[in-house]
């Protein structure tokens, strides 16, 4: 089972992986990457927009965060880079046209919530090359911030989230020709789905094809009910202490990252030690996401040492769209993610079998109905609250699913996507390239626990083997 899953990691000093002491997957990058910025500009839609307040729905109000994404390309040789930035920068130009609220600011209201600006004053959008090869980042699905964040054009130091651009993008162009676009996105106005729908619009753009995709930006249609009655439980929220946008990163302690690459097989034995009975009494055989969240829900709660008394709860980012009846537009603008929520005491969690936790997530992921999205935004609309991201909570997510391969601005489509960095208490599942059925789990913790996550994560897997 050793060669099953393959720990990366990156930190100030690199060290050994528990999986064998393999070179790292990341072998070929490097931390001193030389990137210079040659022209940094604003991109506005290529004509006038709609110019005033674009509302936010509830669910847009709860996760404040940033998140980071690199596109590389193999490109089309070191002749044709110019052409290549100015189809970027013109085709973008003609997305915000559709999506202008990328081009807007995010403001607060008097009544505490946030909202849209729509100035049409455009996106950060940056140049920059680089002499070394593209080779030179190596396997970007590892997370590596000391050298991805390079590759973007992020917000550190902004005050607030109000102060993040709605999006930024950066161009990077490489001696051999390979280019990497990096792209940050404010979380408040969209979710991964719909920055997609965006990316795709963008692509059709650059091919000079209409677009695939338009958005549907009436966020009225996730609006609460009148009078708002909350009908379910929703401990995947907790009460905000602040008004909202006052939180850009809660990280307080320097973290170290590491990826977890996990191979078909180890997935396969996963799933056959993790069978679970329904309440109806059948036996369901989990999805991989399934036993990849339980799995890593209970090393971490492990790793932190949470005490068998507390409480620990897992929160899954779930697509609302399809859970409507008639299903929301595919292509809603916006944040359409509701969070499902495991959970259950530490001691529970960690004395059951591997089954339990499993079931529990399963349980969790199926009760995300049309009914509990509607009770959640009308329990947003009468508390203020932010997604439950702290303390012995964590947030997890699937990109896996999203389309981010099918990218294509003209060259090809992508080599590898992959998250800069994580934000505190969040996990990542991602797919490691195009090409490969391998999924990639990237966290952040505290040195210490991370370590204690590593050879945790390791153990289970060694065991789950034998079944």
């Amino acid at each position: 089972m050793g060669t099953a899953i393959l720990i990366r990691t990156f930190e100030e000093d690199e060290s050994k992986n528990e999986a064998g002491n393999e070179k790292p997957r990341n072998a070929g990058a490097t931390q001193k990457l030389d990137v210079k910025i040659v022209n940094a500009v604003r991109v506005s839609p290529a004509r006038e927009t709609f110019g005033g307040l674009y509302a936010l729905s509830n669910l847009d109000q709860t996760f404040p965060y940033v998140i980071e994404i690199v596109f590389t390309f193999e490109g089309e040789g070191r002749g044709r880079r110019p052409a290549a930035i100015e189809t970027i920068r013109e085709s973008l130009a003609k997305a915000l046209v559709e999506f202008y609220p990328f081009a807007g600011r995010l403001v607060v209201g008097s009544d505490g919530r946030m909202a849209v600006r729509c100035t049409g004053e455009g996106v950060p959008f940056v140049e920059a090359t680089s002499e070394d090869d593209i080779a030179a980042l190596g396997d970007v699905s590892t997370i590596n911030p000391a050298m991805l964040r390079k590759l973007v054009k992020h917000s550190d130091g902004a005050p607030t989230i109000l102060e993040v651009p709605l999006l930024t993008v950066q161009v990077t162009t490489f001696k051999c020709g390979g280019i990497v676009v990096g792209i940050v996105m404010n979380h408040v106005l969209v979710d991964g789905k719909a920055l997609t729908d965006f990316i795709a619009c963008w692509n059709d753009l650059a091919r000079a094809k209409p677009p695939s995709v338009l958005p549907f930006l009436d966020r009225s249609v996730l609006c609460p009910r009148q009078p708002p009655h909350v009908d379910l439980p929703h401990r995947e929220y907790a009460p905000r202490d602040q008004l909202p946008g006052l939180v850009v990163d809660p990280q307080t302690k320097p973290l170290v990252y590491r990826s977890f690459c996990f191979k078909p097989h180890a997935l396969i034995q996963l799933k056959k030690a993790a069978r679970i009975t329904t309440q109806n009494g059948s036996s369901v055989v989990p999805t991989t996401f399934e036993v990849i969240s339980a799995l890593a829900w209970i090393s971490r709660t492990k790793a932190l040492g949470i005490g068998p008394h507390e409480t620990t709860k897992l929160l899954t980012a779930v697509d609302g769209r399809p859970k409507f009846d008639p299903p929301l537009p595919s292509s809603y603008f916006g944040n359409g993610i509701a969070w499902s929520c495991a959970e259950c005491s530490a001691g529970e969690l960690t004395c059951n079998p591997f089954s339990f936790a499993v079931r529990t997530v399963h349980e969790a992921l199926a009760s995300v109905t049309e009914s509990y999205i509607k009770s959640a935004i009308d329990h947003i609309e009468l508390n203020k609250v932010l997604v439950d991201c702290g303390g012995n909570a964590c947030c997890i997510s699937k990109w896996s699913r999203l389309p981010f391969y099918k990218m294509d601005f003209g060259f090809g489509r992508p080599l590898q996507v992959a998250p800069v960095r994580v934000p505190d208490n969040v996990i990542l599942v991602a797919s490691r390239s195009w090409e490969s059925d391998d999924l990639v789990v990237s966290l952040g913790l505290t040195r210490d626990a991370m370590d204690v996550f590593s050879k945790l994560i390791q153990h289970e897997l060694t065991l789950k083997s034998k079944f």
